[in-house]
């Protein structure tokens, strides 16, 4: 039975299910994600591994099971509810607002500015003027703070939307195929920023890349039709004949 109070894991996901016209997508789903940590989910097209970030951020509501984040029971929540408590979530296809330059595109992430009334209130202080500028620096646009948003390559858009996430400082922060179309340099650069964001918060990513995969994970949960197939070190994965059947020898 699913636990009625969190553990010490940053993240638990309990018993998690979800039917779509009697098809389980998402099938008694369990695992713990630890503070700090990088967790990477694989398995093939199908698996649930999307649906999974869909129940924990609220896009999608749980048929049974429970996701702890922190002390908050997630499934009871609604969507904002859910980035307020701390949660981030980026989905497969940048969306940024590709007529404002990199510099609004945070400066509008900036939390005070998000509501109405702090919208009509938000005021450029020389602290969030030095926080857009260490974003923007961190995932590697400080050079183009100044320009529109629209001529940046596929992965500077990829890095601009992690940016967006991060200026609301989120604990946990879960990224959809972050480095799909990206250059094996651009590919390079996102896992020495996934590294290096882990301070202080856990990131969750979906990726297909198995070279990034194995650049980043700390842990790595295999899905296959909804459930977890096998979880451990990418050594660990690699060396399990069940995931080289259904996913890696593929």
């Amino acid at each position: 039975m699913p636990s009625s109070r969190p553990s010490n894991y940053l993240l638990n996901v309990e018993g998690l299910t979800v039917s779509f016209d009697g098809f389980k997508a998402v099938d008694d789903l369990t695992f713990y994600v630890d503070e700090e940590e990088i967790r990477v989910i694989i398995g093939p097209n199908g698996a649930g591994k999307t649906t999974v970030l869909d129940l924990i951020c609220g896009r999608t509501r749980a048929s049974a099971g429970q996701v702890w984040f922190k002390d908050h029971e997630l499934t009871a929540l609604k969507e904002h509810q859910i980035v307020h408590a701390g949660v981030g979530r980026k989905f497969q296809n940048p969306t940024i607002y590709e007529d404002l330059t990199v510099f609004e595109n945070l400066e509008i992430s900036y939390p005070a500015g998000r509501s109405v009334f702090g919208a009509l209130t938000f005021r450029k202080t020389k602290a969030i003027l030095e926080r857009i500028e260490e974003i923007a620096e961190t995932v590697f646009l400080a050079d183009v703070l100044h320009e529109p948003s629209g001529l940046l390559s596929h992965g500077q858009k990829q890095w601009l939307e992690i940016g967006m996430l991060l200026i609301q400082d989120p604990e946990l922060l879960m990224l959809d195929e972050p480095v799909a179309g990206m250059s094996p340099s651009e590919r390079k650069k996102t896992a020495a920023l996934l590294q290096t964001i882990t301070k202080g918060r856990s990131v969750l990513v979906i990726e297909h890349d198995m070279g990034f995969v194995e650049d980043i994970a700390h842990k790595v949960t295999v899905l296959h039709q909804g459930r977890i197939l096998a979880e451990g070190s990418m050594d660990e994965i690699k060396a399990d004949p069940r995931v080289v059947e259904v996913y890696l020898g593929h």
